[in-house]
């Protein structure tokens, strides 16, 4: 993948295509172009094993809205927010490390639905815990290869009923 193909390509044109991410620099660049099409009230869950590159992509993200500070692991603090920074795009992120919660009770604790009015809210290891958030979300699935390169693919997902 290349830096060109990422700048031009739609959320919808890189859903359902496995994209071979062979840098740490190609997990953030597409972190950007997915960041650059976000909007408040948007929801992005990254699923993974440990090392495929959940961070790396949501500091991407986070480069692509536009938003004050480094995006670093919340894994500790399990979320952080991350205001517009003065020259972006005005909507802030919110970051958050499910890997630590026990289940959607601590999620609901967190109240990120308020976020969403003014946030896109991006959760690592969010699959099936914070699906519940938006009606639709983008779903960005990383595995790490052998060869230290990562893939990603993009899917559209429905909040389950």
């Amino acid at each position: 993948m290349t830096d060109a193909t990422l700048t031009d390509a739609t959320l919808v044109e890189l859903t359902g295509t496995e994209l071979t991410l062979a840098t740490a620099a190609d997990t953030e660049a597409l972190g950007v172009r997915i960041g650059a099409q976000l909007s408040a009230g948007d929801v992005v869950l990254l699923a993974g094993p440990l090392g495929a590159g959940k961070t790396v992509l949501a500091r991407g993200i986070g480069r692509g809205l536009g938003v004050a500070g480094a995006v670093t692991s919340p894994t500790f603090v399990i979320a952080r927010e991350h205001p517009p920074a003065p020259d972006g795009r005005g909507v802030a992120m919110v970051h958050v490390d499910a890997y630590r919660l026990g289940g959607r009770a601590e999620l609901d604790d967190l109240d990120l639905d308020t976020d969403l009015a003014s946030a896109a809210v991006v959760v690592e290891w969010g699959e099936g815990l914070a699906d519940v958030l938006a009606q639709r979300y983008l779903l960005v699935r990383l595995r790490r290869r052998d060869d230290d390169s990562r893939v990603a693919l993009l899917s559209w997902e429905s909040a389950p009923e």
